[in-house]
């Protein structure tokens, strides 16, 4: 039997780590860092390259220079976040056959997953090699706010790389598993998380080893990316003030804009000034163009980035309500992704918690760690830690005009199992075709379409008179159980919710053929 493996599958970077006699050991990447970008490229011809090798050519291979594919796991197309996504990167995004984003290069389609197994498989082999036996099982960190799609789709990709992945956990609560575990403390803790796609804040409680969610919310479309398409878009408009050229068109000139805004925002978080030299950027009239900047403040992006910031706001607001603590009941507040380091975002930390932040830990390596921890769990290791994770949002069903019954509250600590009553609406109506939904708006429509099934037979009677007891059973991995029975003859029917997007397991099983050979 092989190791397992704990891995933070970042919108920009990755991490992974081990857990040796109790102890976490973060596992470096081929050249050495104990990170690894999130990048995946493809050349004209032979295999794609992944991490910091992909990462380094981007600038001449801006079309087929896959990163950020996070943020199209599991979604469609037409979802309204991804046609900005898109306006963000230079590789195309495009509809599969179900209405699933996908990316095209070199020709072909890409699924997420197929892209986000192929970090994977980098990531399965630099582990291999630091540990010298084979790495086969893994748990994957996602971030809190994710949906059942999402999830299922993450699950997807690590059986395309040859991962069995036996659990994926929370980001934020990883983070705190990893925290508190080391220091052995009880308290109630904010693990305030922003990483390179995504935000998201948990709350929960560490007694004697038993870590119990109280509340996750957050904003998968808002992250460091989204930091850095400001200074993007104030560098290009500052370029073209000054030459009267939009560089927005030459994919080469925006590859190498965005790496400068990634590096400038970087700087900044350290000091007040930094300088922007990019020569050669295009050709004018009357030679080469140039954009230098001597002193970029620290302040214009912070008043670049303000709308950002303020969206940091609303789900720790939320998260406290739904948690039903106050502020003041909190002991700590763990910063977690590279964001965070950024003063404005400390700031906005303490304007909404005030000045009772843990700095203590590495933000980049924090996630990987807990979820190393969770593989101890698993495995055995730790017999004295006990992990109560929540769903991130309400699940439920269609019912008349549309909109939304929700049988499991988001927050509900997992496993869990719950039932509701509802009544045939039409006279004589022998059946019920029952669609089920995740997300917290009150119309269904507005929310994740999961499944649907039907309950036949049911006994002719005037409408209301004919009564369906449905159950949702939520286990540990978040994978949904739902059963309908009709409460006069017994009479049921219940089906395992599978992704109502994604890909089938028919694919998913060419794929783990296809990146085996």
């Amino acid at each position: 039997m092989g190791c397992m493996i704990g891995i933070d599958l970042g919108t920009t970077n990755c991490c992974m780590a081990v857990l040796r006699e109790g102890v976490p050991t973060v596992i470096p990447g081929r050249q050495g860092h104990r990170t690894m970008p999130s990048v995946v490229a493809f050349a004209d011809e032979g295999p794609e390259m992944v991490g910091l090798i992909a990462q380094r050519q981007a600038v001449t291979n801006p079309h087929r220079t896959i990163y950020g594919v996070k943020r199209l796991i599991g979604r469609k197309f037409d979802d309204e976040a991804l046609q900005r996504f898109q306006a963000m990167v230079p590789y195309d995004v495009v509809a599969a056959d179900n209405g699933d984003a996908w990316v095209q290069t070199r020709d072909d389609k890409y699924s997420p997953q197929e892209v986000s197994a192929l970090l994977l498989r980098e990531i399965k082999h630099c582990a291999e090699e630091f540990l010298g036996e084979p790495v086969t099982e893994a748990i994957v960190t996602v971030p809190a706010y994710f949906n059942d799609n999402q999830r299922q789709a993450t699950k997807d990709a690590g059986k395309i790389a040859g991962l069995d992945i036996r659990h994926i956990i929370n980001e934020p609560t990883a983070a705190a598993l990893g925290y508190s575990t080391e220091r052995g403390t009880d308290q109630c803790l904010a693990v305030f998380d922003l990483g390179g796609g995504t935000f998201d804040i948990t709350l929960l409680r560490a007694t004697d080893g038993v870590f119990e969610v109280l509340a996750s919310n957050g904003d998968t479309f808002l992250g460091g990316n989204d930091f850095d398409q400001c200074l993007f878009e104030h560098l290009a408009k500052t370029f073209q003030d000054e030459h009267g050229h939009d560089l927005r068109d030459d994919p080469v000139a925006v590859q190498r804009l965005k790496e400068a805004a990634e590096a400038a925002k970087q700087e900044l978080s350290t000091t007040e000034t930094t300088a922007v030299n990019l020569p050669f950027l295009a050709a004018g009239t009357s030679g080469p163009l140039h954009l230098k900047i001597d002193a970029l403040r620290r302040e214009t992006l912070e008043e670049l980035a303000a709308p950002l910031l303020s969206r940091l706001e609303a789900p720790c607001r939320r998260a406290l309500d739904d948690a039903g603590i106050s502020v003041g009941d909190l002991d700590q507040v763990l910063l977690v992704g590279g964001m965070t380091r950024m003063p404005a975002v400390q700031r906005k930390v303490e304007e909404l918690f005030g000045e009772i932040t843990a700095r203590d830990s590495n933000p980049d390596e924090i996630v990987a760690t807990g979820a190393a921890y969770q593989s101890g769990i698993m495995s055995g290791q730790l017999q004295d830690v006990v992990l109560l994770d929540v769903t991130p949002h309400s699940l439920g069903v269609k019912v008349k005009d549309d909109r939304m019954s929700v049988v499991i509250e988001r927050n509900t600590t997992i496993p869990t199992s719950e039932n509701k009553l509802f009544a045939t609406t039409r006279p004589g109506q022998d059946y019920v075709d029952i669609e089920v939904y995740q997300g917290e708006h009150a119309d269904a429509d507005r929310n994740t379409y999961l499944g649907r099934f039907t309950l036949e037979d049911l006994p002719a009677k005037a409408a209301g008179k004919v009564t369906v007891l449905v159950t949702f059973m939520l286990d540990a991995d978040g994978v949904l159980h739902v059963t309908a029975k009709e409460t006069e003859t017994g009479n049921n029917a219940s089906v395992r919710i599978e992704p109502s997007s994604g890909l089938s397991q028919e694919k998913v099983g060419e794929l783990v053929l296809y990146h085996a050979s």
